[in-house]
């Protein structure tokens, strides 16, 4: 006979499970601690199965009855009702995964060995230039069209070399996924490259000698601050990156072994780079050491001793002093040192390593830090005696029979 709502109502619990039968299948079964279930009994083909379906009294006998009659139509059509509802509890968790949430698992995993500066940058990329378009999409569902339109956008407001970079954060979050069974694919592979190579900067600098003979002359008597003038002639007598000589600390100065040491966290190439130090640049620094000596860095902020000078300081300066952009920059000393240094004929490894150029293999740099380093003393201190002597307006003759010698 097939059950009431009385019957269901009022069933009780026994020492063991009991099992009301209804029709089709469908039975309620009452756990001895009182919880009824509702269950349907089925075959595929000749392996018997059993499915839940709800408990009474949230499921009531005729939406017990609703979801058997669903469960028994796929039946008929050779699916298994068990294996539909794991698909589909899949798809609900595929669904929850969304870009957002899985990027930032992957961020916390994987950037755990990366420096605070680095993992902010990150974050800071996917939520302004990503999680706005891709965040709140499950994941399983993100097209290739849908991160090109993304990154297309960042490179149409002036900012390719940020499209460039968000486009590798997505691609890493993707592969991410894949590995663990988040979603199959990485749509962002085929977009790599769309985004086109920035074409090399080329920073304005001179090199005529009697324009870099006026560019001293004009650092001599600049008028403004003695320490961002002091910071420019340093620049100049080591041509080092702006950014190193703006946070170029007392502790990486060895007075007596004239060099400076820049941490590799510091430079470009992310390995040690040492700087011989002329004996003029030496004295740049016992000028300024009694304004600065006691704190962190050699030319701190206007604004505060913890803090590095601005970042357009020196430009600034240079621009007070009559130079205009296309003219030179704090980064063209590093240009006009460059050329210089071949003209008068210098061997061109020993300008590159100096330069911090090259090889950019970590294991290889961090053995290739001192490469060169007595013929590089010589070669600094031979360039601060040509820089002087442009200053100064004395002839100076290249040097090429000596200075090629190994």
């Amino acid at each position: 006979m097939p059950l009431t709502d009385i019957l269901v109502r009022n069933a009780k619990p026994g020492p063991k499970a009991i099992r009301l039968k209804d029709e089709r299948g469908l039975y309620l079964e009452v756990a001895p601690t009182g919880g009824k279930l509702w269950r349907l009994r089925y075959w595929i083909g000749s392996k018997e199965n059993r499915i839940s379906l709800g408990r009474y009294p949230d499921i009531s006998l005729r939406e017990a009855r609703e979801r058997r009659d669903e469960a028994r139509k796929l039946i008929a059509n050779g699916i298994n009702p068990s294996e539909s509802r794991k698909e589909q509890k899949a798809e609900a968790v595929q669904d929850a995964l969304t870009f957002e949430a899985v990027a930032r698992e992957w961020h916390d995993r994987t950037n755990a060995s990366h420096s605070e500066g680095h993992k902010a940058r990150v974050i800071r990329d996917l939520e302004r230039d990503a999680f706005p378009f891709l965040g709140d999409k499950p994941i399983v569902g993100i097209t290739s069209h849908e991160i090109l339109a993304t990154v297309k956008m960042i490179e149409e407001r002036g900012a390719p070399e940020t499209g460039r970079r968000v486009l590798q954060i997505i691609g890493a979050v993707f592969r991410y996924a894949v590995i663990n069974l988040y979603c199959t694919y990485d749509p962002a592979a085929v977009l790599r490259g769309v985004i086109p190579p920035p074409k090399k900067r080329h920073y304005a600098t001179l090199t005529d000698p009697r324009e870099v003979a006026g560019l001293l002359r004009a650092i001599d008597t600049y008028r403004g601050s003695f320490l961002t003038q002091a910071a420019l002639k340093l620049l100049a007598y080591t041509f080092v990156r702006p950014g190193e000589i703006r946070h170029a600390e007392w502790a990486e100065i060895d007075v007596e072994a004239r060099e400076w040491r820049i941490p590799a966290a510091k430079t470009k190439m992310k390995a040690v780079h040492i700087v011989p130090l002329a004996k003029q640049a030496l004295a740049i620094m016992d000028a300024i050491r009694p304004l600065t000596g006691r704190g962190k860095y050699l030319f701190p902020s206007e604004r505060s001793k913890d803090r590095a000078m601005s970042s357009n300081t020196l430009n600034a300066a240079l621009r007070r002093m009559g130079f205009t952009k296309d003219e030179i920059c704090s980064h063209g000393f590093r240009g006009l040192a460059s050329t210089r240094l071949n003209e008068l004929g210098f061997n061109k490894d020993w300008i590159e390593r100096q330069l911090a150029h090259g090889e950019r293999d970590k294991i290889r740099a961090s053995y290739n830090h001192a490469e060169y380093l007595a013929e590089r003393r010589k070669m600094m201190d031979a360039w601060a005696k040509d820089l002087d002597g442009l200053k100064t307006g004395a002839k100076v003759t290249p040097i090429r029979r000596t200075a090629t010698t190994e």
